[in-house]
């Protein structure tokens, strides 16, 4: 009779992690490697004439001096808080619909608008800025807001949440008097918070960091928002100094990252809020 060693599950699972641990540190150092470089060489820039570097605050003051980055920043600011908001709104309002009425045509509907997210943006920029030429909001903030307050990921992700919770809510209400629109406030919306606080956060950091529509919407630099008007820092590239363009990326970053760090928890919350459904 032959006898095989058996290795301990201890060892195995021991290994298992190791593994596990090794995939993450690697994910994480090309993630993060980046992004730590960035902050470096803003804060530690180095003279292109000599090459000696200096620890301080001299690229971004650099920064503030070429370009007006509080105009920028407060335009990027109005222009996401807006969308963010305007999307919370129209999403929780059309996924409500979709989830608790039935009226004819809601599947055709619902499926048009879920087409929608399949469409590159790249595809249908011409034509939206067409319509808003034509209503004559070009080369303003409203052509950027505007378009963007509806939501077909939104839609599709209040409509599923709305679709969870249960109809005595809106039996009980009713019964007490309350009308449509005060069960959808009252009653309804409140439970929504956590995926709400999906579509806001999300809404934010990509319209935050987006460069392509205000690039095509607007004209007039009082009109740019910060990842637009941080192009106009490339002419340091010529002249060696790279820490200028490092430090401007380092300031645009900043909010994303503090919606991130803030709105954590109730990310968290809103993505694992229907799996005890």
């Amino acid at each position: 009779m032959t006898i095989h060693a058996v290795r301990p599950r201890s060892s195995r699972g021991g290994l298992a992690t190791a593994g596990k641990f090794a995939v993450l540190g690697v994910a994480a150092f090309f993630t993060l490697a980046p992004v730590v470089w960035t902050l470096v060489t803003a804060l530690a820039p180095s003279d292109p004439e000599t090459g000696v570097t200096q620890v301080g605050l001299g690229a971004f003051r650099d920064v503030f001096a070429q370009i007006p980055v509080w105009i920028y920043t407060w335009n990027s600011a109005l222009v996401t808080l807006i969308i963010a908001l305007g999307q919370m709104l129209t999403a929780a309002m059309a996924g409500y619909v979709f989830a608790r009425f039935d009226f004819r045509g809601k599947k055709l509907m619902f499926g048009l608008i879920l087409a929608t997210m399949m469409v590159p943006m790249q595809v249908t920029i011409i034509p939206v800025f067409m319509i808003v030429r034509g209503l004559g909001m070009a080369d303003t903030l409203l052509a950027l807001i505007v378009p963007m307050l509806p939501t077909a990921f939104g839609t599709f992700l209040m409509r599923q949440y709305f679709t969870g919770l249960p109809d005595e809510l809106a039996e009980a209400a009713e019964i007490d008097g309350a009308g449509p629109w005060r069960v959808f406030f009252g009653v309804y919306l409140p439970l929504a918070t956590p995926s709400l606080a999906i579509v806001g956060i999300l809404a934010f950091n990509f319209h935050w960091n987006e460069f392509f529509r205000p690039l095509i919407m607007t004209i007039s630099e009082e009109n740019f928002t910060l990842p637009l008007g941080l192009v106009t820092l490339q002419g340091n590239l010529g002249t060696g100094s790279i820490s200028t363009v490092l430090a401007g990326v380092v300031l645009s970053m900043i909010p994303a990252v503090l919606v991130f760090i803030f709105g954590q928890k109730p990310l968290r919350e809103g993505l694992t809020a229907g799996s005890g459904k």
